[in-house]
């Protein structure tokens, strides 16, 4: 099927490609279909593009890369909502805001996105009793590290 999409123009994509959120995003609960398209081959960045809402995308990253003592438990009513049986199957995105200069974007570490890949079901998990925050700088981490 053909999609129109915020970054990449009209590209085809696979019916299989479409991952299901069946509570939609917070402050987007009417969106119930995404698709993750790379951002390029070099960046660990990525889209998740709305299926419905061709302006509606946000650019994600597998947070561990850039902080790699993240970790969070999901809740069981999570762990049932995705259908998530063996912790191989899940995928855990941040998605961040982009700022220019780009050293000032952030990664949102208290809200993760959830991804079920065997059963291709998604959440935005909404972490409580954390120390994670919706804006952490992604540079900072990459600069101690390096």
């Amino acid at each position: 099927m053909k999609l129109r999409t915020k970054y990449h123009g009209e590209i085809k994509i696979e019916k299989e490609e479409i991952l299901k959120f069946p509570y939609g995003i917070p402050g987007f609960s009417d969106e119930k279909q995404f698709v993750i398209l790379s951002f390029n081959q070099d960046a660990p960045f990525f889209i998740l593009q709305s299926v419905q809402t061709e302006q509606l995308a946000f650019v994600i990253t597998i947070p561990f890369l850039f902080f790699p003592n993240y970790e969070f438990d999901l809740d069981d009513n999570t762990i049932q909502q995705l259908k998530i049986e063996k912790k191989q199957d899940v995928q855990v995105y941040s998605i961040l805001t982009v700022q220019n200069p780009f050293e000032k974007t952030t990664a949102n570490l208290q809200a993760p996105v959830v991804i079920n890949r065997k059963e291709m079901l998604g959440k935005q998990v909404i972490l409580t009793n954390t120390t994670y925050q919706t804006k952490h700088l992604l540079t900072k981490k990459v600069k101690e590290e390096v």
